[in-house]
């Protein structure tokens, strides 16, 4: 900070004020007249320039504030995801970059036709991507591919409308009986994928969340994709 003080008389001035032009980092803020005692008031209100130690302590904080904020989301609420492997092409491909709901599952049961990541139940260190078939305590056959559920619903079966099939596979199962925290879940390319045709029901527990967005690439960006809730 510097102070300019214009001890000269200039017109309109009382007799013992001076000119006083109060100058910051070489910006003029004010140029009032005043008498000398009041001088050292005016460089008092003036806030000092903060050190470089301050401005470092407040983008410290305010660092610490965003990961504050930011690392609940990631462990609790949403995670990334990065597809590999065909067995839900054509509406997932290999390369494509989601990001994961964890958090609507806490407080909603997971519905017929939404996409969700969950661990391998025979290696929880892998994540796989599948769509829901079956739902806790339902019976679930797959005749020449065809998939029908009977529920208290449609205790005589019905056969599930799957349009977003492109890839089917003239698979058959027997009827199976999921208990009442499993769901039967298959990829939407039938023939390349592994699922509970193979390896049986999913436990509810291994669910991690539902693909909530697809960020890249650019041109396929989505919310909630591949969604079919039925």
């Amino acid at each position: 900070m510097r102070l300019r003080l214009g001890q000269t008389p200039r017109s309109g001035l009382k007799k013992g004020e001076y000119y006083v032009p109060l100058v910051l980092n070489n910006t003029l803020h004010y140029n009032v007249a005043m008498p000398p005692e009041n001088i050292s008031k005016v460089v008092t209100q003036v806030p000092p320039k903060k050190s470089f130690l301050q401005d470092l302590k407040e983008i410290v904080l305010f660092a610490l504030t965003i990961l504050a904020i930011l690392i609940p989301i990631r462990l609790f609420i949403a995670q990334p995801f990065v597809v590999v492997g065909s067995s839900m092409d054509p509406t997932f491909a290999t390369g494509q970059y989601l990001i994961i709901d964890e958090l609507s599952y806490r407080f909603e049961a997971p519905s017929r036709g939404q996409v969700i990541i969950f661990k391998y139940p025979k290696d929880t260190t892998k994540y796989f991507i599948k769509r829901i078939i079956g739902l806790p305590g339902e019976k679930i056959s797959i005749t020449n591919g065809k998939v029908t559920i009977k529920n208290k619903a449609n205790p005589g079966g019905i056969t599930l409308d799957e349009p977003y099939l492109k890839f089917e596979a003239n698979t058959n199962m027997p009827e199976e009986t999921l208990s009442s925290t499993d769901y039967f879940v298959m990829g939407d390319n039938r023939p390349a994928s592994l699922d509970s045709r193979s390896w049986g029901p999913l436990p509810q527990n291994l669910i991690t969340g539902r693909a909530l967005l697809r960020l890249f690439p650019f041109g396929t960006a989505a919310v909630l994709p591949g969604n079919e809730t039925q």
